[in-house]
C-alpha cells in the first residue's frame, strides 16, 4: 500500500504515533515527600546562613560573653587570665558610682566614674549636635544639590569623598593641617583668629568643638548622600502640580519634598545615634580623646584602660556598658521613633 492509500484509508506514520501516544500509559509526576523537602529547605538554609552566622558566632557573640566573664573579675591584661580575681560586680559600680565602699568611694570616683561620665556626656552631646548641626546641613546642602546644575556630579564627589577616606588617614590629615604651623592654623591667623595656647584640639574649650567639626566633616557626606537618594524616589509630578499651583520652591521643598524622605532621614538619625555611642577611631588617632579627655568617649576611655593602664576587667564592664547603651538605644528608636514606617510596612503587607 502506497503512502496515498495509507493516508486515505486513515492509517501511515501520523495514525500510528496517534495511536502509540494514546496507547501509552500517562506520565504521573513524582509523589509529593514532606520530610524530603523539609530536608532541602533546612540543606539550602544551612548552606546560604551557616558561613554568615559562624561568622557572627565567633566574632560577636563569643566575644561579648568573654568580655561579659572578664567584667567580673579584676584582671590584669599583662597577666594570664587564670591569675584573675573574682570581684562580681565591683567593675560596674566604679563606672557607675565609684563603688560602694566609703572610704574609696571619693578615690574611685575620681578615678574611675568621673571619666567614665565625662565620656558618656562627650557622647551624649555629639548625638544632640548631630541631630540639631549635622541634619540641618545635610538636608539643606542634599535640596540644593538635588536641583539640575553644571558640575553637580562633581560637587557631589567632592561632598563624600572625606566619608571615603578611612578615620585613621583623616585624623592625622587634620593633625597636620591644625598644627600650630599648619596651613589651617596659619590661614586662621591671618584673619586674626589665633589658635588657643594648647592648640585646637587640646584647648579645654575649643577642643571638643574642633572634635566635632571634624566629625561633621567627616560623616555628613554620608546624610547628604542618603537624603540625595531619598529626594531621586519623590515623584516628580507632585513638584510640578505645587509649581503649576503657585508654591515657591522653597514651599515646595517644605512641603512635599522633606515630609516624603522622612522616612530616609529617621534612618540616618539611627545610624547616627549608634555611632555616636560607638564613635572610636576618630576621637582615638586625635590625640586617643585628648589629654583631659575633652572629646573622650566611651570607646576611647575603655581601649585606653585596656591597653594603658592594663585594667582588663574593668575595660570589658566599660564594653559590656557600652553595649547596653547602643541596645536601649536601637530598641527605644525602634520602638517610638520608626514604629510608623516598620508599622506602615506591616500593614502594606497584609
Amino acid at each position: 500500500m502506497t503512502a496515498l492509500e495509507a493516508s486515505g484509508t486513515g492509517q501511515g506514520p501520523v495514525a500510528d504515533a496517534k495511536a502509540s501516544v494514546a496507547g501509552s500509559d500517562p506520565v504521573t509526576p513524582a509523589a509529593h515527600n514532606p520530610r524530603r523537602d523539609r530536608r532541602r529547605k533546612w540543606l539550602e538554609i544551612a548552606i546560604f546562613v551557616g558561613p554568615a552566622l559562624l561568622i557572627f558566632l565567633a566574632f560577636v557573640i563569643l566575644p561579648m560573653i568573654m568580655a561579659a566573664r572578664y567584667s567580673l573579675y579584676k584582671w590584669d591584661s599583662r597577666q594570664p587570665f587564670e591569675l584573675a580575681e573574682f570581684i562580681g560586680f565591683d567593675n560596674y559600680t566604679r563606672a557607675l558610682m565609684g563603688g560602694t565602699d566609703p572610704e574609696t568611694k571619693d578615690i574611685f570616683w575620681k578615678a574611675y566614674a568621673q571619666p567614665f561620665w565625662n565620656a558618656v556626656g562627650n557622647n551624649a552631646q555629639i548625638i544632640a549636635l548631630s541631630m540639631l548641626i549635622q541634619l540641618p546641613i545635610a538636608m539643606i546642602i542634599a535640596l540644593v544639590l538635588n536641583r539640575k546644575f553644571p558640575g553637580r556630579s562633581s560637587v557631589r564627589l567632592i561632598i563624600f569623598a572625606p566619608y571615603v577616606l578611612s578615620e585613621v588617614v583623616a585624623g592625622l590629615m587634620w593633625l597636620m593641617l591644625l598644627d600650630p604651623r599648619g596651613p589651617v592654623t596659619e590661614m586662621l591667623a591671618a584673619i586674626g583668629i589665633s589658635d588657643p595656647a594648647g592648640g585646637w584640639l587640646e584647648d579645654p574649650q575649643a577642643g571638643f568643638w574642633t572634635f566635632f567639626f571634624i566629625v561633621s566633616w567627616k560623616y555628613i557626606g554620608l546624610a547628604i548622600i542618603l537624603f540625595l537618594a531619598g529626594l531621586s524616589g519623590v515623584p516628580p509630578e507632585l513638584q510640578e502640580a505645587a509649581s503649576i499651583d503657585g508654591a515657591s520652591w522653597w514651599q515646595v521643598q517644605w512641603r512635599i519634598n522633606i515630609p516624603l524622605i522622612g522616612p530616609t532621614v529617621r534612618v540616618w538619625a539611627f545610624l547616627s545615634i549608634i555611632g555616636s555611642i560607638q564613635l572610636f577611631d576618630m576621637a582615638w588617632v586625635l590625640n586617643k580623646g585628648g589629654s583631659t579627655g575633652q572629646y573622650s568617649t566611651i570607646a576611647t576611655l575603655m581601649v585606653d584602660i585596656g591597653t594603658q593602664r592594663n585594667d582588663g576587667g574593668y575595660a570589658s564592664a566599660l564594653a559590656i556598658i557600652m553595649f547596653i547603651f547602643s541596645m536601649v538605644a536601637a530598641i527605644t528608636y525602634m520602638t517610638v521613633v520608626m514604629r510608623r514606617d516598620t508599622g506602615a510596612r506591616a500593614g502594606k503587607g497584609a
